[in-house]
């Protein structure tokens, strides 16, 4: 990248969590534990929502693309962090600065538009449970979540675009352990008047009509849950919102704190960025899969068919084997019952 009177920046440094070399491995098994751990929760989410034809609903197509994003959004910005918990040099280049930008805000956001989205479908089938199969159509499920992924992509683009004309100066210290972009503006020697006009009212707007959605939606399901005049009903009707309710708190409380924290690398500012990117893509999985007794059926019947399968492979196996033995000792022509 050419910066005109300015060094060529090829590079910047990560500063990370820690300068200690055994907190930072202390926080490498801890990260990669928890890494680890955010994959197989979410592919098994995966694996079972396709597999099971009970989950085939509404509610658990979006859960399956929330799944698939935490998997993006953890994916995006840990593997590098792990990698340069363990080197002497914290550095990534501009180009992979650039490129891990654009797949937080995209994740991000995308996952940002999917949780109100989800709060609709609780809507529904809580406000308007008859009709739930009608207003809830596969046409419709499918075009929200396409277009929660294409604003996602939308927002992400526009701001990056803006941010791959930007000129760094000799600096190259990010007071963080990724690339985002709050973090790069401090850096730059170019006016980022534009850059953070975009972010500021992009980040408001996409925070803003989305959180309004969910506001608005529990507001109607909580009014329709307080009028039933079964306690049992109510506390159902609470309980099959607590999962969603959680996710929500989790992303939008911690992510508020990450972009609008007004000291860049402060060890809330940190905590809040952990929290989102790393703890959360881990935590619900867990949420949807402890407290839903629908889950924990799905992934009993999904283990026990694989179970089968597995017993009905071997004794094919053995039967193959004991055929071929047969043939071995009485040749081809012994007819075998």
């Amino acid at each position: 990248m050419a910066l005109g009177n300015h060094s060529t920046i090829t590079e910047f440094i990560l500063l990370g969590l820690s300068a200690d070399p055994k907190i930072q491995a202390l926080l490498f098994v801890l990260f990669l534990v928890i890494y680890l751990q955010t994959l197989v929760g979410n592919l098994m989410m995966l694996l079972v929502i396709r597999t099971d034809s009970h989950l085939h609903t509404p509610m658990y197509f979006f859960l399956s693309h929330l799944s698939f994003l935490d998997l993006c959004f953890s994916s995006a910005t840990v593997p590098k962090m792990l990698e340069n918990l363990l080197s002497q040099r914290k550095t990534i280049s501009v180009r992979g600065c650039l490129a891990q930008v654009f797949f937080v805000f995209d994740t991000g956001g995308t996952e940002g538009c999917l949780l109100s989205v989800m709060a609709y479908d609780r809507y529904v089938a809580i406000c308007h449970p008859l009709l739930y199969g009608q207003k809830m159509t596969n046409k419709l499920c499918k075009g929200l979540a396409w277009g929660s992924w294409g604003l996602g992509f939308l927002d992400a683009f526009l701001n990056i675009l803006l941010a791959m004309s930007l000129d760094f100066c000799e600096d190259q210290s990010i007071p963080h352990y990724s690339c985002e972009l709050p973090s790069l503006f401090p850096l730059s020697c170019s006016d980022i008047s534009m850059n953070f006009t975009v972010l500021l009212c992009s980040s408001l707007l996409h925070a803003l009509v989305t959180c309004v959605l969910i506001v608005f939606s529990y507001a109607l399901i909580v009014s329709t849950i307080l009028s039933i005049s079964s306690s049992s009903g109510r506390s159902k009707a609470f309980f099959t919102c607590s999962s969603h309710l959680t996710a929500v708190l989790l992303f939008y409380g911690s992510a508020f704190l990450r972009y609008f924290m007004p000291n860049a690398g402060s060890p809330l500012e940190l905590i809040s960025s952990v929290q989102y990117s790393v703890v959360t893509p881990l935590v619900n999985p867990l949420i949807y899969s402890l407290k839903n007794n629908e889950v924990k059926a799905a992934v009993r019947r999904t283990f026990t068919k694989y179970l089968q399968y597995c017993r009905k492979l071997t004794t094919e196996d053995d039967g193959e084997l004991v055929y071929r033995s047969k043939i071995f000792w009485f040749g081809d022509n012994q007819r075998i019952s």
